[in-house]
């Protein structure tokens, strides 16, 4: 049986002041085993990575944040703090406290573009960069499906109704035996106090993205590719081949610029691949493995 990750906090400071990160951390084979860091998508959390986790730490040890306002993480007081450069401020100083000169990088959604943000740092430390279904271009219609369910103020009188739920909204993740989507969404909610359940995270980290519109996008877009452009670690990208958020076209151009990312699609699948199923670890495997 694998072993339990621990649970760890380290202090973070942003504009209205100190919050706590909270990460899970799955010990390598040895003191000196590289290290992955993991990092989840807009409404998720760290422990989507367990079952990768679980394959990797054979020979890594593994990271993965509950970024601010998710999970164990400190909501934040100011709404407006939840927004990828802050994120990026976040992960900068999580890879202080892991004390290590170079990580590997497995961002999904979210967690790509704040990947994308740290690689694309003069010294950057991340040696290897994954990203799972997002890219510099990021479809419209994909930020207002999102928006129709994020932050809405719904309870749940047990896990397994919640997690009924989260399949109507997610069922683009591909198909997942009922065990794979147990041990997946049972993280996903915390009592709320009356016997019954809520979602993991802060709310009010639907206000600055349902603020967003077809112009901000837009003008979001120039920034991110400027990003990209400036990666120069080994890139791996993963899409869903149905993904509505990743489009085929921004998937191939982001293997002819920048880092020139190697690109791997999962056939029926959307936005985005789990990493749960052996044959998407293996191809993250394989990709950190490599020289």
């Amino acid at each position: 049986m694998a072993a339990e990750p621990s649970l760890k906090r380290v202090q973070c400071l942003g504009p209205a002041g100190l919050h706590q990160l909270a990460y899970w951390e799955w010990t390598g084979p040895a003191t000196d085993a590289p290290t992955v860091v993991c990092v989840h998508g807009l409404s998720r959390q760290g422990r989507d990575f367990t079952a990768l986790a679980n394959a990797l730490s054979e020979r890594y040890r593994v990271i993965a944040p509950d970024v601010a306002g998710r999970g164990h993480s400190d909501w934040l007081a100011n709404p407006a703090g939840y927004q990828v450069p802050a994120y990026v401020a976040d992960m900068v100083t999580l890879l202080a406290r892991l004390d290590v000169e170079q990580v590997d990088w497995v961002g999904t959604s979210m967690g790509g573009l704040i990947g994308m943000g740290v690689a694309s740092l003069p010294h950057s430390p991340i040696r290897r960069l994954v990203l799972n279904d997002v890219g510099p271009a990021i479809r419209f219609e994909a930020i207002q499906r999102i928006g129709t369910y994020l932050g809405q103020p719904i309870s749940f009188d047990s896990v397994e109704q919640g997690a009924d739920y989260l399949w109507s909204i997610s069922s683009s993740f591909g198909p997942h035996t009922k065990e794979e989507w147990a041990a997946l969404s049972a993280p996903m909610f915390r009592p709320n106090g009356d016997g019954k359940f809520r979602l993991h995270y802060d709310p009010s980290m639907a206000l600055p993205f349902k603020a967003v519109t077809a112009e901000m996008a837009a003008a979001g877009e120039a920034a991110l590719w400027k990003a990209y452009d400036a990666i120069a670690c080994p890139t791996l990208l993963l899409r869903g081949a149905q993904s509505d958020l990743l489009s085929r076209e921004t998937a191939e151009q982001m293997t002819q610029r920048g880092p020139r990312a190697r690109l791997h699609e999962f056939a029926g699948i959307g936005h985005a691949p789990t990493l749960v199923h052996a044959d998407q670890i293996d191809v993250v495997r394989e990709f950190l493995g490599g020289s």
